[in-house]
């Protein structure tokens, strides 16, 4: 099943489609945990922890060197999803500087 799937996303347009997916849904995730967390007002600096926590360690995983030959696709889906919730809070902060 795990072979057929991958196979599927060998196309390139899949494959770019699902990163795409992954980009969108991590700005999508950033946006709704930075509202959450500012709504509260009692979970922002635990939220921003969390969340640097997870990027470095998706970080750590992507560029070490034992994934650097074999980058699967949900290694690349994760990081774009990184991308994606990094963009979204750099916005929010330029939203709330401006």
């Amino acid at each position: 099943m795990a072979g057929q799937l991958g196979r599927w996303f060998f196309n390139p347009w899949r494959k770019l489609s699902l990163l795409v997916i992954s980009v969108l849904f991590g700005f999508f995730l950033g946006s709704a945990i930075s509202t959450i967390a500012g709504q509260a007002a009692d979970w922002d600096i635990i939220g921003a922890g969390v969340l640097v926590a997870w990027s470095e360690i998706v970080d750590r995983i992507y560029y070490s060197r034992t994934w650097r030959k074999q980058r699967g696709l949900w290694l690349e889906a994760l990081n774009a999803g990184k991308i994606g919730l990094t963009y979204s809070l750099f916005l929010e902060a330029f939203k709330l500087g401006s």
